[in-house]
């Protein structure tokens, strides 16, 4: 377990006791839909956690139980922890209604990141689905932080409904004051919705970009991914230029469960951000 700790790039802090949660108390809740809520994490003492975009950290309401939660903040800023979390479940429903004051259980930071600055001198193209955009915003902040490093900056967010988009104002400003091309579509478009309708992979092919020159960095429901990778490779994007974030079925955060193993891979452990060229053949066989 040791080994696989020191390749997520674990804190020594962690290392020394990955199971062991430091206390967090809820400064501020915030309704981003109606189904998903930011929480801002103050630490009761000790320094602010200090993590990479792309991991992520097991929040544990206690008494009820404990999830993997990406961080959705910004990790130049400092300050409150942000994790974005949609109510899916017991746990998840837990911590969003908690009060504010409530203390949680906070373990990590886990994971391998994003690396954004792989992309440094190229094009750079996000593409997320519902709530794998929060996983994603840390590193479009860190990409804003030193804007002229990059080239052309494609962001393509699908979700379910209009209602259903988070940090919209962040995407209109991020377009207007960074120069980053966003293109938002949604599967179900109300009377009052002028945007585009349809799928997200359907924005790919005319999304201006340099594949030869291009990182491209992949968020959201395992099919979409799946389907957004091969339409990127197709573009002429490498694949080992395609990063993917798996969070599927992490339990423990520590590969000893077994809940996300993907073959030789465990997602909590190897991951969760992984390259298509190492993700694509475990990708393509059912019930791995």
């Amino acid at each position: 377990m040791v080994e696989h700790l020191h390749r997520a790039g674990t804190s020594p802090e962690t290392l020394a006791d990955p199971m062991r949660p430091r206390r967090y108390r809820i400064a501020h809740t915030r309704q981003d839909t109606r189904d998903t809520f930011t929480l801002e994490l103050e630490p009761t003492e000790g320094p602010p956690l200090a993590y990479r975009p792309g991991q992520f950290t097991m929040l544990d309401a206690f008494g009820v139980g404990e999830v993997p939660i990406s961080i959705s903040g910004d990790p130049a800023r400092g300050g409150p922890l942000e994790q974005t979390i949609r109510d899916v479940g017991v746990v998840t429903h837990a911590l969003i209604t908690a009060p504010v004051g409530t203390l949680l259980g906070v373990r990590g930071p886990f994971g391998t990141s994003w690396d954004v600055s792989l992309g440094a001198g190229g094009d750079v193209v996000f593409i997320a689905g519902g709530i794998g955009f929060p996983p994603l915003r840390p590193a479009l902040l860190e990409l804003i932080s030193e804007r002229d490093r990059y080239g052309r900056v494609v962001l393509l967010y699908g979700v379910r409904t209009p209602e259903d988009i988070i940090f919209g104002d962040e995407l209109r400003s991020w377009a207007h004051d960074h120069g980053i091309v966003v293109g938002v579509t949604v599967d179900n478009g109300q009377h009052a919705w002028r945007g585009k309708v349809g799928l997200v992979t359907q924005l790919i092919p005319r999304a201006g970009f340099d594949p030869r020159n291009t990182t491209a960095f992949v968020c959201g429901p395992e099919v979409m991914m799946r389907f957004s990778a091969a339409a990127l490779a197709d573009r002429g994007v490498r694949p080992s230029r395609i990063r993917m974030s798996m969070e599927r079925n992490m339990k423990c955060g520590v590969g000893l469960c077994g809940h996300c193993q993907l073959r030789e891979l465990f997602v909590c452990v190897d991951g969760p951000v992984l390259t298509y060229d190492r993700l694509a053949p475990l990708l393509s066989s059912r019930e791995l």
